[in-house]
């Protein structure tokens, strides 16, 4: 859309929820009296600030909190993944919100799938939105076809994945990073080349992953990997382009802001902050100004691949955060220094020490043809310390553990 049209669209959305969620919501009425605003005050996107925030902890209340319609409206619940610990979130979805107004991202430069693609699904379709909401948009909102593969239940196990993929030969996949690798090694196993697939794209999401990380699964998959990002509160937040240069938001979808995690006040331009979204075509079940609990930073300059939506660089979790001697570091971080290093498998987990007079304890996998000499953990944990400024200890392991669901790259000792 050109600008004044795209404008003029969010605009005309958000009075909308705002005024929906007001007059059919008490848990929204009351936050808006609180917060003295009315729904006459949101003229504009300009306004957004003014209504209040909404955080994980008011939606575990209530399975029910955000409902604007009867009961018997909705048409489909799913529920959190619990990563995040604490009660379960659900997220209610009427027919309307979950097909007719959200059906697809119709973003064709960032999603190029269409008839013709088959797709590998292979995230969790279990209790979450991952699996279901891939499906959907490739299937109902792109005319491809699709494989609903799943991701670590009682079927999607790696070796029938695999066979399947031999007998079908997708041209796309979606699944999460850690499935990646595990489906890989059990394509190795049975002497399946995967570059044999000639994959036209692989989309990676439900997981934090380091450009590092990607890179590794580009080479072993032999296909460009770009990042998805999104939430089961909110739906999708960032598509990233062929570029690999941050998310580009999907403002037909979402407004979002970057505010001060610690105040909530909005961010200056440029500066990092907490991300919060506003959904635009969620009318039943109103997600407004969310605390996603993920840390960013938005960035207004043109994009090579010619989107003209704004990109985000995601900069971890706030809670996922590690702080030590001092230091606030993300995760993801301390993965892409570590999987530089080409002696470094794919499997790995970071120990958090219990003080800071103590290392950060890396235990890990080698490489593929890595050679164990004596010294060597040494030598990559000296290596660490260089490129970070902090003490660690490497332990080289035979083999690590295989998740089947969200990789735990961080414990705490």
């Amino acid at each position: 859309m050109p600008a004044d049209v795209l404008e003029a669209f969010q605009s005309e959305s958000l009075r909308a929820i705002a005024r929906r969620a007001y007059e059919k919501s008490s848990f929204y009425q009351a936050k808006m009296d609180q917060a003295v605003v009315m729904p006459v005050d949101i003229k504009s996107t300009a306004d957004l600030s003014r209504l209040p925030l909404l955080s994980k902890d008011e939606l575990r209340q209530d399975p029910y909190l955000l409902l604007t319609c009867a009961r018997e409206d909705i048409a489909l619940i799913q529920v959190s993944t619990g990563t995040t610990g604490g009660q379960e979130v659900y997220q209610m979805s009427t027919w309307s919100d979950y097909i007719l107004h959200d059906l697809a991202p119709r973003y064709p430069k960032l999603f190029p799938v269409g008839p013709g693609d088959i797709c590998m699904n292979a995230l969790p379709y279990e209790m979450s939105t991952a699996g279901l909401s891939f499906h959907k948009t490739f299937m109902e909102g792109y005319q491809a076809t699709v494989i609903p593969a799943g991701k670590g239940g009682a079927y999607s196990t790696p070796s029938k994945t695999i066979k399947v993929m031999k007998d079908l030969r997708p041209t796309v996949i979606v699944t999460s990073p850690s499935w990646a690798i595990t489906l890989a090694e059990e394509a190795e196993r049975v002497s399946l080349d995967l570059s044999t697939l000639n994959l036209k794209k692989i989309w990676l999401t439900g997981e934090g992953c380091s450009p590092a990380f990607r890179k590794r699964v580009e080479q072993i998959w032999g296909a460009q990997a770009s990042f998805f990002y999104g939430s089961l509160e909110c739906g999708v937040l960032g598509i990233e382009c062929d570029e690999h240069n941050g998310y580009h938001v999907p403002q037909a979808h979402v407004l979002m802001e970057l505010v001060d995690p610690a105040t909530g006040l909005v961010a200056a331009p440029g500066d990092p902050g907490e991300i919060v979204v506003t959904s635009l075509l969620r009318y039943d079940s109103p997600v407004i100004r969310f605390r996603t609990g993920d840390l960013g930073v938005l960035d207004l300059s043109p994009c090579g691949c010619g989107a003209r939506m704004p990109r985000f660089f995601l900069r971890g979790r706030a809670f996922d955060q590690i702080r030590f001697r001092g230091r606030a570091l993300s995760p993801i971080y301390l993965e892409e220094h570590l999987l530089r290093m080409p002696e470094v498998g794919n499997w790995f987990e970071m120990v958090m020490p219990v003080c800071d007079e103590s290392s950060i304890k890396v235990r890990c996998e080698l490489a593929r043809g890595a050679k164990h000499r004596p010294g060597l953990a040494e030598v990559l944990a000296g290596k660490m310390e260089t490129a970070t400024g902090l003490p660690f200890e490497l332990e080289i392991v035979e083999q690590m553990p295989r998740p089947t669901v969200k990789a735990a790259r961080v414990v705490r000792n």
